[in-house]
């Protein structure tokens, strides 16, 4: 397997951490907020919060390409945060 730069690993990663921060909270959160109103039988009221979970933005229309975008970062996220924990000598992963 070829040798990745520690540096720039770690910069891909710092980089997309607060850029990706702001679209996964609200994806968790109108998420989470939606299936309370269907357990409360409320979901009609909140039909607002599925159009923000998928990317609709007012007149914004992201709903084609929002939830890919946010897969493609965290999978980026992931793959580059295990890399870097695999780097780590034994004794710190432990």
């Amino acid at each position: 397997m070829p040798t990745i730069n520690k540096a720039r690993l770690r910069r891909l990663h710092s980089t997309l951490a607060p850029i990706m921060m702001l679209p996964l909270l609200l994806t968790l959160i109108t998420g989470s907020a939606y299936q309370w109103a269907i357990l409360n039988g409320k979901s009609g009221d909140w039909l607002w919060l599925l159009d923000l979970h998928r990317g609709k933005f007012g007149s914004i229309d992201l709903t084609s390409i929002y939830p890919f975008l946010n897969a493609l970062g965290l999978l980026t996220l992931v793959i580059t945060g295990v890399i870097m924990w695999w780097q780590l000598p034994k004794r710190r992963r432990g």
